[in-house]
């Protein structure tokens, strides 16, 4: 891959380059993440990572009290709602993960349209 990208910068003009290097620039997992709240889905993702948020404190609440029960009947009534309320939290932080991916499948395919533009100019 390195030497398809090494390639191309060659065959490439400096104003071209620099269009691709700006393009080309992988922002990292937490800069992708931020991103998911533009366009139209910023009050969906901003839902979804406070609902997540309130499972976890709550989760993390009732994991604390788990710890603190002495009984085994008190332990299961703390503990699995904790443990529950955890998971939650995990699948809705985890379905984020494909928005991310697939954001960053469209910037490489924006990248390579613009690489065929200018080629055929």
């Amino acid at each position: 891959m390195r030497d398809l990208d090494s390639m191309i910068d060659e065959a490439l003009g400096e104003e071209e380059r620099e269009v691709l290097r700006r393009i080309g620039e992988q922002p990292g997992f937490f800069e992708r993440a931020l991103g998911m709240f533009g366009a139209g889905t910023r009050w969906f993702v901003l839902l979804m990572m406070v609902i997540q948020l309130l499972l976890f404190i709550a989760g993390a609440w009732m994991a604390w009290m788990f710890f603190e029960a002495a009984d085994p009947v008190t332990q299961l009534r703390w503990g699995l709602p904790a443990a529950v309320l955890l998971l939650m939290s995990l699948a809705i932080k985890l379905s984020v993960v494909p928005s991310i991916h697939a954001n960053r499948i469209i910037i490489e395919l924006k990248r390579l349209q613009l690489q065929l533009a200018i080629k055929h100019d």
